[in-house]
């Protein structure tokens, strides 16, 4: 399983954000090899727009899943008519390997859209 983790920074020990689509990076792991990459967002500055931009990007990078602390409304439709899950993680999480064993040991909360 791919999963896309929202990041104030570039590696597994980074902050993870809590705003998906002004997050400055996103973190792409491989539960499977736990091969990941960062990637900085492109939408990170946007006026507008930058939930469904996030959005797309995960849906490019071919995710099935997209932790982060919270969504916005538009981001959230648009993860949910791709079929990608979204699971939300809280401040208590301090990089963002934490948030992939948080969900790994199905600690983290899914959103139904």
């Amino acid at each position: 399983m791919i999963i896309m983790i929202s990041s104030q920074n570039d590696s597994l020990q980074g902050v993870p954000s809590l705003r998906f689509g002004r997050a400055p990076f996103f973190i792409r792991y491989d539960l499977e090899d736990t091969a990941w990459a960062a990637h900085s967002n492109a939408a990170v500055n946007e006026r507008g727009g930058a939930g469904v931009a996030a959005s797309q990007f995960a849906i490019d990078q071919k995710v099935e899943a997209v932790l982060s602390g919270s969504f916005g409304p538009n981001a959230a439709r648009v993860l949910s008519e791709a079929g990608i899950k979204m699971y939300v993680f809280d401040d208590t999480y301090s990089s963002v390997q934490a948030v992939v064993d948080g969900f790994v040991g199905d600690l983290l909360d899914e959103v139904h859209h």
